[in-house]
């Protein structure tokens, strides 16, 4: 149905748009311009300077109609501590930041990246744990991001952006989503599994992060690569469940066991984490929000490096 059609429907008094839509974690385009003026309905873009020319200004030259826009990088979403990279910033500046968006505990977020690689999904599903580890379930990816809303020949708007009006947004946090380091140790000696969302060559310690102080992973860890799963189709990324679901089953991973994701600084382990709990449906994944920035800061843990073998940070390090 055609955003006129529902617009008149509205006018006539034949349907309402009050009631709550329903959302999977992962939306696509034609869903999206169906609801785009539903009641509640935000759509956050968070293109940044990390994505294949999104910025701000990118998205005052074209974006999705009535789409609000927040910066995945320069915003606020991530901040350094205790020299950690990316980390979850307080929760009271993250509900600052979320109701200065104008986005309110009844609000419907629809999180859209650039859609232009695969580590740009990452921004997406970075900002949509941080709403889920406030407690806001009412949030969604845009397959595609913005490029497969434009590539599919959906509305574009441009020009001057509005402010939205700020609002009160109240979290209420969901710890059992996120991991500590403390978590991750334990995960070693117990039946947790642990997941290693990064590509293949810092899973086996042959590249390093500048982000860590050492290569290699957490011990006893399976390599779930995120780049595999997020492929180009038709100019635009989309995430790919088939062989996503494919390589879950070869690790031989269980949906019913306790599961923490993580990587160099939780951007892509946001994605490992988004692909286990809300497309394959693990029911208790958590994400090690320092992952192996934190990891590699603390000489006295247990290191796995090039060969398999196991040492700790420390004598890596020195």
């Amino acid at each position: 149905m055609s955003r006129t059609v529902i617009s008149l429907a509205v006018l006539f008094g034949f349907a309402t748009q009050a009631h709550a839509l329903e959302m999977t974690p992962l939306v696509d385009a034609s869903w999206l311009d169906q609801h785009l003026e539903s009641d509640n309905l935000v759509v956050l873009d968070v293109r940044s300077s990390i994505d294949d020319g999104g910025d701000a200004r990118s998205f005052s030259e074209a974006r999705i109609p009535g789409s609000r826009y927040s910066s995945y990088t320069d915003a606020g979403w991530r901040e350094t501590r205790d020299e950690v990279p990316g980390v979850m910033p307080s929760v009271d500046e993250l509900e600052s930041l979320i109701g200065g968006l104008g986005i309110d505990n009844d609000s419907q977020v629809v999180i859209v990246a650039a859609g232009t690689g695969a580590t740009d999904f990452g921004s997406a599903a970075r900002v949509y744990w941080t709403f889920k580890v406030l407690g806001h379930d009412n949030v969604a990816i845009l397959d595609g991001g913005f490029a497969g809303w434009q590539q599919q020949g959906f509305e574009i708007d441009n020009g001057r952006v509005s402010t939205p009006e700020e609002v009160d947004f109240s979290a209420s946090l969901q710890d059992a989503l996120l991991a500590s380091s403390d978590d991750a140790a334990a995960a070693i000696d117990s039946p947790t599994q642990l997941v290693d969302a990064r590509p293949a060559d810092f899973f086996t310690a042959d590249t390093q992060s500048p982000a860590t102080l050492a290569a290699g992973t957490i011990p006893t860890s399976v390599n779930l690569e995120h780049q595999k799963y997020i492929r180009k189709r038709d100019g635009a990324f989309y995430l790919d469940e088939a062989p996503l679901m494919t390589r879950i089953n070869e690790l031989g991973l269980n949906a019913e066991t306790p599961t923490i994701a993580f990587c160099n600084t939780g951007h892509w382990a946001a994605i490992g984490w988004f692909m286990l709990q809300e497309v394959a449906g693990f029911e208790n994944t958590s994400m090690y929000d320092g992952s192996m920035a934190e990891w590699t800061r603390q000489n006295t843990l247990p290191l796995q490096i090039a060969g398999g073998d196991t040492t700790t940070v420390g004598e890596q390090v020195n």
